[in-house]
């Protein structure tokens, strides 16, 4: 397994930075945050670019590259916490659809003109066995039932893959998929600290899908991996977005600590400061280094994906939990103020723990993976 990226995906990183610095300034992510737009151009433009192509193959209109290339994607849309559907269609749709041999909307998807997200979660639960909505046969096709929450992009996403299981089922046993329009289902926003990661509330109220919309057939003995493959995928990326705003967050503390001077000299100088940067510093390039540990398994299909996911978005939670808290004291007052941008950047790295499990979730994942709990 080769940690050092090639020349083409060291030349994707350098570009995709070249384009958000002028695409995504902070000023787009503060009209986002205040409600005075919604940052269609920035998504026109990666469309444009054909960044919503890069994980589809070529057979359906895609560039066929891997997931690492989308994971370099992601990492610098969290870099600059980009207001975009990126994160929910190439990292959460994209791998359902390739999961399910139903997979006409990828065309549409690398083309940039259908978006999309995975509703997964129940309670704050994304744990496929935690999954109560219910299919039904009908006459026509599935009558779906039940409530999805923290569904990312939920209210905004052209197309919904949702998780549920035939009625009387538990556990893993049961287990299908369902690509429904979002037009088509009862949709809540949620009221959210970050809306550069807006969710939703989808509330099934018997929808009916017909065949054409099944993903995965209710019950297949093979849904259980074919899902927890997509998550794995949309976990994974999850990661690398916080990871990446939490590196935003030490870079902007670190010049700011040079910057700032007390007592005639620069607060950076002082040695307690200095220890304090050390570790966060530390603690980005650890939760980095086993992001891109389980990008690099799922792009290899290595057997350790699931333990890599897990160690990844737990390393995230962790990271995120000691930068933002460093990072907001070390800037001292100015650093609760509005007009500051840090708060941009706090409230993402908050966010992304809590989707798709945070720290504490997957450290218990890991210890069942492991064989360490009952």
């Amino acid at each position: 397994m080769d940690f050092e990226l090639t020349e083409d995906q060291l030349e994707l990183r350098d570009n995709a930075r070249s384009v958000l610095a002028g695409a995504c300034p902070p000023s787009l992510v503060r009209a986002v945050h205040e409600g005075r737009s919604t940052a269609d151009d920035l998504w026109a433009t990666l469309v444009g670019l054909g960044w919503p192509a890069l994980g589809v193959d070529e057979a359906h209109g895609g560039l066929g590259l891997g997931f690492l290339e989308v994971g370099v994607v992601v990492e610098e849309l969290g870099r600059v916490v980009a207001p975009t559907a990126f994160l929910a269609t190439a990292t959460q749709l994209v791998p359902m659809l390739r999961e399910s041999p139903a997979t006409d909307w990828l065309a549409a998807v690398a083309t940039g003109s259908c978006t999309g997200t995975l509703a997964v979660a129940e309670a704050g639960r994304w744990e496929p066995e935690a999954v109560a909505a219910t299919a039904r046969r009908t006459d026509d096709g599935w009558g779906l039932h039940g409530t999805k929450t923290h569904v990312l992009d939920g209210a905004t996403a052209d197309q919904i893959a949702i998780v549920a299981r035939l009625a009387g089922t538990g556990g893993s046993d049961g287990l299908g998929a369902f690509v429904v329009p979002r037009s088509a289902l009862s949709v809540q926003a949620t009221a959210v600290i970050d809306p550069t990661l807006p969710v939703a509330t989808v509330v099934l109220d018997d929808v009916e899908v017909d065949q054409s919309g099944v993903l995965i057939e209710p019950g297949d003995p093979d849904a259980p991996r074919r899902i927890g493959r997509a998550l794995e995928e949309a976990t994974t990326a999850m990661a690398l977005s916080t990871v990446a705003t939490c590196r935003s967050i030490f870079e902007t503390t670190l010049q700011y600590a040079k910057d700032r001077e007390q007592f005639g000299r620069p607060i950076g100088s002082f040695q307690a400061l200095k220890h304090r940067l050390a570790d966060v510093y530390l603690a980005v390039e650890r939760a980095s280094a086993l992001a891109y540990f389980a990008a690099l398994t799922i792009a290899e299909d290595d057997d350790r994906r699931a333990m890599a996911t897990s160690m990844a978005k737990a390393a995230a939670g962790d990271c995120q939990r000691l930068v933002a808290g460093d990072g907001l004291q070390l800037h001292g007052g100015v650093g609760f103020t509005w007009e500051n941008d840090l708060h941009l950047w706090l409230k993402r790295a908050k966010t992304g723990d809590l989707l798709f499990g945070t720290a504490a979730t997957h450290r218990a994942h890991l210890a069942r993976l492991l064989g360490l709990a009952a």
